[in-house]
């Protein structure tokens, strides 16, 4: 069994981890940190999980809960990350960080974009860019794994193979996305109440939002050029599930050759799957799961490619994937611990 810890165990994605590791059958849940519940019994926070999880929450700085785990998520803040994660490192422990202070390989970028000061440069060339899908043996050999945006996984899964097969026009690319409001966490904003999120459907982090250089960084290493992209995301009155709509110019018109390019790219993939052309996945199909689900068609009027991805935010787009990480850093079955089937209706 691996010892594990979860700092930020109260928020969403934290309480997602900490459901899912509870019932790996490889992972023994040892310390969970947290800002706001120190000392509370965690059911006393999440009572869903009463007779799964008996610890009770100790302050996120306590030495405890990096001493006592061999592996430790950290699902804080971006800006808050990088002390835990030196710490971590420094005591030979894996550390998997589910924010945005390792994602991006250029500090100035970073700092630009989030307008804090990241880790050192030393510190980020020991990180890994956790997508499976396109890192995998990289991820099985590091101790610090840089969890990807939400955004960003529906948007790299549904690109990386074509631009790799330089399929598609690296100057033309718009990708409009939808979250639901547990994208936003569950600290007390204004815009997350119920009679302010019911009922409504808004744009949000227009014209920079932060997501937009790590599906830049990606993709341009996929298509050996500079990629840009539009990106335009909402908030939509549902709990949870992500959607991408994506709309890029093809170099080619041969929709039979696409399909054929993300089939054998994906063939082996476990958490990806690939609809039929013009069928559509939608996002309670993913929900509870950590699946993405492609689907596409070739716009002969516009000559545009569309580009449908869903994922459960909370799941392939951040603790999920994290699991998923997990188990491959750990040499476990890559599945193992991540559920597969969907929560319907």
């Amino acid at each position: 069994m691996v010892k594990v810890s979860v700092l930020g165990a109260t928020g969403y994605t934290g309480q997602e981890l900490v459901r899912m590791l509870a019932l790996h059958p490889e992972v023994a849940l040892v310390g969970l940190g947290t800002q706001s519940y120190v000392d509370r019994a965690y059911v006393d926070v999440y009572p869903h999980l009463r007779q799964i999880v008996d610890l009770t929450c100790r302050q996120t700085d306590d030495p405890f809960l990096i001493e006592q785990a061999e592996v430790i998520f950290l699902a804080l803040p971006h800006g808050l990350s990088v002390p835990y994660a030196e710490k971590g490192l420094a005591q030979g422990k894996k550390v998997i960080d589910l924010g945005a202070d390792f994602r991006l390989e250029n500090p100035e970028v970073y700092r630009a974009w989030y307008k804090k000061t990241g880790p050192t440069e030393e510190l980020l060339k020991q990180a890994v860019y956790g997508l499976p899908e396109i890192n995998r043996e990289l991820i099985k050999k590091t101790k610090l794994v840089a969890n990807p945006g939400c955004y960003p996984t529906t948007a790299i899964l549904a690109l990386y193979p074509l631009f790799q097969e330089k399929l598609l026009d690296p100057s033309f690319l718009i990708i409009d996305s939808k979250s639901g409001v547990s994208g936003a966490g569950r600290s007390l904003k204004t815009t997350s109440l119920y009679s302010e999120a019911n009922e409504d459907f808004k744009v949000y982090g227009l014209p920079h939002h932060r997501h937009a250089p790590e599906i830049e960084q990606e993709l341009t290493k996929a298509a050996g050029t500079e990629v840009t992209v539009t990106f335009t995301p909402h908030l939509v009155p549902v709990t949870r599930g992500m959607m991408s709509t994506i709309y890029t110019r093809p170099l080619i018109t041969d929709i039979d050759k696409i399909e054929e390019v993300y089939r054998e790219y994906y063939s082996e993939e476990p958490f990806v799957r690939i609809y039929p052309q013009g069928q559509y996945p939608q996002t309670k199909w993913v929900q509870g799961t950590n699946f993405c689900d492609l689907g596409f068609s070739f716009d002969a009027r516009t000559q545009r490619l569309i580009i449908i991805s869903v994922i459960d935010n909370l799941t392939k787009g951040a603790s999920g994937q994290a699991i998923q990480n997990l188990n491959l850093m750990c040499g476990f079955e890559e599945t193992l611990g991540l559920p597969q089937v969907a929560l319907f209706p």
